[in-house]
């Protein structure tokens, strides 16, 4: 790894972090996500709980919360302490609108997740955030793991000419990609998001630099050729996909909720776990328009 690349690991390990009292913070990885003890979410968290947990999101950008027992309500509930609900893009008739039900089972041919993406970006404005409530795991007690990959961490890692070559880019975001790429169609009256969003951005909370590209609804870099394009990002996404420093796993267990923030770290479903099923529900927390 290149000597600049370890400077900005080290910067980041050895950063002091801060004491919590209503909460136990566990750290998954020094760079990446934390478990998080101490609550009960199906009860209202009291101020000092919210602010500690909202300072661990910030600090560790994925927060999981294990043998939780939770209504439909409380999750919705404890969503909301980090701002409106973000409503589900295409809900089942008859669902709730803000309740995205995660399933598959031995007749699944595909999973929703199953690479490295950030949600919805092809939106004006993406998700802060996605709580997913996991009730049922794989029969066998394994698989199923989610992959978290830090894009502070993402930019940070680039030389510094990568990182002022890109910071003067914009890209096409298409929500149609996902179906184009299968073969298929959008659904009929899905009416298809697309933006043009800054390749590097700053976080909305922190204004730490961060590196925002996403394989699935990408076109093109605005700014180059096509050809030019797709060398540049594919050079990207082979960055976030195979430089394990970036990812935190974590592993499903029943009633676990996982909390992260999908303006600063992509997610890859692991679907290792076929025939076998599992279930859960997700949540979202609308966020703002991504800014350089």
């Amino acid at each position: 790894m290149e000597r600049f690349a370890l400077d900005a690991i080290e910067r980041l390990t050895t950063r002091t972090h801060q004491a919590y009292d209503t909460i136990a913070v566990d750290p998954l990885t020094p760079l990446l996500g934390a478990e998080i003890s101490g609550l009960d979410l199906s009860k209202e968290l009291t101020p000092e709980q919210e602010k500690e947990v909202k300072d661990a999101f910030l600090t560790h950008h994925v927060l999981v919360f294990r043998d939780q027992d939770l209504s439909p309500d409380d999750h919705k509930r404890f969503a909301g302490v980090f701002g409106p609900l973000h409503p589900v893009a295409l809900p089942a008739e008859g669902s709730d609108p803000y309740v995205l039900e995660i399933s598959s089972s031995r007749t699944s041919r595909w999973v929703a997740g199953d690479s490295w993406h950030h949600d919805g970006t092809a939106d004006a404005e993406p998700s802060l955030g996605s709580m997913l409530y996991v009730t049922r795991v794989p029969e066998t007690g394994s698989g199923g793991d989610t992959l978290f990959a830090n894009m502070h961490l993402a930019y940070d890692l680039l030389s510094p000419a990568m990182q002022t070559f890109l910071e003067e880019l914009t890209a096409l975001h298409n929500g149609a990609l996902p179906w184009l790429r299968k073969g298929q169609n959008p659904p009929p009256g899905y009416d298809v998001p697309r933006s043009e969003h800054p390749i590097v951005v700053r976080h909305p909370d922190t204004g730490r630099k961060l590196l925002f590209v996403n394989n699935p609804y990408m076109s093109k870099i605005t700014q180059l050729s096509q050809a030019e394009s797709t060398a540049v990002l594919d050079m990207l996404y082979s960055h976030v996909a195979r430089t394990p420093v970036l990812q935190c796993r974590v592993r499903w267990q029943p009633n676990t909720l996982v909390f992260w923030d999908n303006r600063c770290v992509q997610h890859h479903a692991v679907w290792d776990y076929f025939p076998h099923g599992r279930y859960g529900q997700r949540v979202s927390i609308t966020g703002t328009r991504p800014r350089a």
